[in-house]
């Protein structure tokens, strides 16, 4: 924990820090009929149901120097999606 720590609160000069994270099983929904528009004197409204589109999975990474933020969706979560993320976060390193 001292490392990890050490590492966001003094990185080396050319060091990449980031953060990744992932949060599997985020229900995909859409409502069951459109709300209806902001109109004078009502306020918007949505439906109180939903329709089930299945889960994802959100994979993020947050560059604690720049404030950069690089996010994935998959619809699964295997080791397979979570290594193209960090394909990913290369790819824009070398980029950046």
């Amino acid at each position: 924990m001292v490392d990890v720590v050490g590492l966001y609160m003094g990185p080396s000069d050319n060091a990449l820090v980031l953060n990744v994270d992932e949060k599997t099983q985020i229900q995909v929904l859409d409502r069951t009929q459109p709300g209806l528009p902001l109109s004078p004197g009502h306020v918007g409204s949505d439906t109180h149901d939903y329709k089930r589109n299945g889960a994802a999975a959100l994979y993020a990474a947050f560059n604690i120097l720049t404030g950069e933020l690089i996010g994935r969706v998959e619809k699964q979560t295997r080791s397979k999606e979570f290594l193209a993320f960090l394909k990913q976060i290369e790819r824009r390193k070398h980029q950046g």
